[in-house]
Parts: C-alpha cells; structure tokens; sequence
C-alpha cells in the first residue's frame, strides 16, 4: 500500500474534432470513429482511502453522487479486480459541464483508477485495465491513454495519433444539455457494420488539423436545437479556422493557432451578444494537452 493517504488528479475535458457514426449493432450500440483530443479544461478528482465502501462527493448538486456515478462505478471494479483499499472517498470538484459532449464524468472515472492506482500501489495489467475503463463508459479508455487518438469501435479501440500541431479552442456551452441516448436516436441509422478501417491520420500540419472537423451528430440536433448552427455560426464569423459540435452535444468549439487569437474571438462574440446577454451561454479558452 502506498504510504499517501489520499492523491489527486486533474482530469481533463477532451474535444471530438471529427466523429463518424456508423450502423446499430445487434446489441443497440453503435459503432464510432473518431479522433479525440484532451484539452485544458478540468474537473479535480481527489481520491482518499476511507474506513469501508465507497462514498463520492460531487460539489454540483445536479450530478448523482450513488453507484449510477461514473467514480463510484470505476472505484468498485478497481477493489472488487484488486481486493484494495477496504474503502475509499472521492471528491469531485467540477468545471466541465455535463451533457456537453466533453466527456467530463468518463475522465473523472478516469481520474479515479489512475488515483487508486496511485494511492494503493497495485498496477493493474493494462489489458485488465483497458476492460475495466470500457466497463464504465466509451470515452474512459480514451481518457486512459491521456493524449490524442483515434477512437474507434464502442470507443474501446484506442489508437495513440501523431499528432504535431498546437491549437486552442474556443468553447461555447449553450443554456440547455443533450443527451447521448437521444442523439444517437436521432441519428436512425440503420443496422451494419462500419466500412473497412481506412488510414489512420496524423497531423503535423494546420491543414490537417482543419480539414479533419467534422460531427455526424450535428444533422440530427439541426431541427429542434437550432442554435447549435448560430454557435458555429457566430465562431466561424469571428475567425476560427473550422468549428463543429463535441460528442453528441451540445458544446460547440472553434479552432484557432493560438490563445491571444481564441480570447480576440471571445471579446467578438461577447460584443455580439451584448453587454447583458440573457442566452445563457458559457465559454471556455482551452489548449490541446
């Protein structure tokens, strides 16, 4: 056992910068490809052993704290695989908004098997390990390799991207969340297999960065979510390179070289808005990590 008591651990939010969705398997799941990229916007995960069981504490009141919660669902499988520790506490302090397509419960579930392992000195052998983060959810394996890949079948294939070009990003999170569940429902695709694996990309270039965006999601939130357009819109006008919607929604980033670029962008749409905006909107500067 570790001598720490207690360990803790960014968990950062990660941007889909392009996401194909292919046909309903036979189990109702849907197979995806993806390249995913972490970036510099984090919850904290503090992971402490406590007398017995498992207790987790989210400071946001919305998010469930019982075993539906992504740590507590990692945390169990980390002791029912290792036998240790007897009991452990984990505290949530959050700032990636839920239902945004960030993927901030699955890196907080990421958070706590890297702080167990930490805390009790036991390496889980990563072909275990790899099961376990796809147990909890689809985006918990990516957050397991910790830097950009390509993400592909369930989400349970991960594939390290050489990747050479800085970025940051403009994040706007609208008023309202949308849910994965009703996204993919949305989608209506119709039952088979994804098309054979074609190359696997790397960008080392801008153009290659810019040319990869893209959301098969964001035609099926068009009509009843317009304003994910008007967000895309409205980054596009104040000069992102490309902009596209995360994950099944409903964040919408834009891509610029730089942070002074992203923060000029930020003033720009501030502008637009007005200087007492009632929309309900929340932005996010944040670099590819």
């Amino acid at each position: 056992m570790n001598t720490s008591s207690r360990v803790a651990f960014l968990a950062p939010a990660k941007l889909n910068i392009s996401l194909e969705v292919f046909g309903k398997r036979p189990d109702g799941y849907h197979n995806i490809r993806s390249v995913m990229v972490p970036v510099s916007l984090y919850d904290e995960v503090l992971v402490e052993e406590a007398g017995e069981g498992i207790d987790v504490e989210v400071a946001d009141g919305s998010i469930p704290s019982d075993a539906s919660n992504t740590c507590h669902k990692a945390a169990r499988l980390f002791m029912e695989r290792t036998g240790v520790p007897r009991g452990v506490r984990v505290s949530v302090r959050k700032r990636i908004p839920t239902e945004a397509g960030l993927g901030g419960g699955s890196s907080d579930a990421a958070a706590t098997f890297k702080g167990l392992m930490a805390l009790t000195g036991v390496e889980v052998p990563e072909d275990a390990l790899a099961a376990m983060a796809a147990a909890v959810g689809a985006d918990v394996p990516f957050f397991m390799c910790g830097r950009p890949a390509l993400v592909e079948g369930l989400g349970d294939r991960v594939t390290p991207l050489d990747w050479e070009v800085p970025f940051c990003a403009l994040i706007v999170k609208p008023p309202f969340g949308l849910a994965t569940r009703e996204g993919y429902e949305r989608l209506r695709r119709d039952p088979g297999d994804p098309p054979a694996r074609g190359a696997v990309p790397a960008v080392r270039a801008w153009d290659d960065l810019v040319s990869l965006v893209g959301n098969d999601f964001e035609p099926a939130w068009a009509e009843s979510r317009p304003e994910i357009g008007e967000i895309k819109g409205d980054l596009l006008a104040a000069g992102a390179a490309a902009a596209g919607m995360t994950g099944s929604g409903s964040a919408v980033f834009g891509l610029y070289r730089d942070e002074g670029d992203a923060r000029e962008a930020l003033g720009a749409l501030s502008r637009k808005r007005g200087p007492h905006p009632e929309n309900g909107r929340r932005t996010y500067v944040a670099r590819n990590i």
